[in-house]
């Protein structure tokens, strides 16, 4: 068995993590660290996990060796705090934003604060396994990739690495819990419901990442909030170079996503679910991608569904954390997710 332990396992990434290891036939999780909670039952935090564990939050001066850790804490804690994780674990797989960048620059361009590790940058595989499948196994050291830049970047990617396109704009709408669980203004429920609200129309710090994985080009993204509590919706306007037909979209998401065990590609005739809907992946590690091609321009719209805290986060990890090991990389994330009825 292999021992993981999650340190900020309080959260509602860190309670997916431990829902999803929990039973994982190949895993056995050690600690899970929450400085508010520690010595309370994680079900305190996590009440879907009530009758399946005892196992109790740990402090993080309680750590223990371990096989591997997730890390699960707030941006910026990782980074200055990684030589005192990998003393613990000789494979790290970080769930924050720290530590997905390769150049260093960018983290005081999209960040605002100079990375303290630079040279630990190139070291960590951007845990995307239908980009860096190859380097992630055996890999020690792996960032998971932020949520909406999941989301575009398996749309977008496609089309940008063919050089089809540099040039897309996209919108995507989020659900609440893609905030984490700490309180605001912004999630007071008076403040929420209803909502339909842009807060982050340019300079997400998630382009970043899109920009260092697609290679090349331009995304002009957008990010509103929606009454929902998991999954992205990301809507993507690419502009194509030249022309191409819905038979020569279809050619190109099926040559690179047909043998994909978590992409799946939706466009049915009829019906309400002819596109990607993120209600079908919430508990999934799926991303759903579908297309529309627009035949009064060079527009092709291209539409991608994830559950934030799944293929966003915890889903994601647990995928990288499988090849890693030499697992079947879909052990632990077979569930297929719930009609909505």
């Amino acid at each position: 068995m292999i021992r993981a332990s999650i340190v900020g396992a309080s959260g509602y990434t860190g309670g997916e993590l431990l829902r999803l290891l929990r039973f994982h036939p190949s895993v056995e999780v050690r600690q899970a660290t929450s400085e508010r909670l520690a010595g309370k039952f994680v079900h305190n935090a996590h009440p879907n996990l009530r009758g399946s564990t005892r196992l109790k939050f740990s402090s993080a001066a309680e750590l223990e060796p371990c096989d591997v850790l997730f890390l699960c804490l707030p941006h910026g804690q990782s980074m200055t705090r990684i030589d005192e994780f990998r003393a613990l674990a000789p494979r790290i797989v970080d769930l924050s934003a720290d530590f997905r960048l390769r150049d260093p620059t960018g983290y005081g361009r999209w960040y605002g604060r100079e990375h303290p590790r630079p040279d630990l940058l190139r070291e960590f595989v951007y845990g995307v396994p239908e980009l860096h499948r190859d380097a992630l196994v055996g890999a020690d050291l792996v960032a998971c990739a932020g949520c909406n830049a999941t989301a575009t970047i398996l749309a977008l990617r496609p089309f940008f690495r063919r050089g089809l396109a540099g040039n897309a704009v996209v919108e995507v709408k989020a659900g609440s819990s893609e905030g984490g669980n700490a309180s605001s203004d912004a999630s007071h429920h008076p403040e929420r419901s209803g909502a339909v609200r842009s807060y982050k129309p340019t300079g997400h710090r998630h382009v970043a990442e899109m920009l260092q994985e697609l290679g090349a080009g331009e995304v002009h993204f957008s990010a509103t909030s929606i009454e929902m509590v998991r999954g992205i919706l990301a809507t993507g306007h690419v502009f194509l170079d030249r022309d191409l037909s819905e038979k020569d979209v279809w050619k190109i998401l099926r040559e690179d996503y047909a043998a994909e065990p978590f992409v799946r590609i939706v466009k049915e005739r009829s019906g309400i679910h002819r596109y990607p809907e993120p209600k079908l992946v919430a508990g999934t590690n799926y991303c759903d991608i579908g297309f529309e091609r627009d035949p009064a321009s060079n527009r092709l719209v291209v539409i991608s569904a994830i559950d934030n805290l799944m293929k966003g986060a915890a889903g994601q990890a647990v995928q990288a954390f499988n090849i890693m090991h030499g697992l079947d990389e879909t052990t632990g994330l077979e569930f297929p997710g719930l009609h909505p009825i």
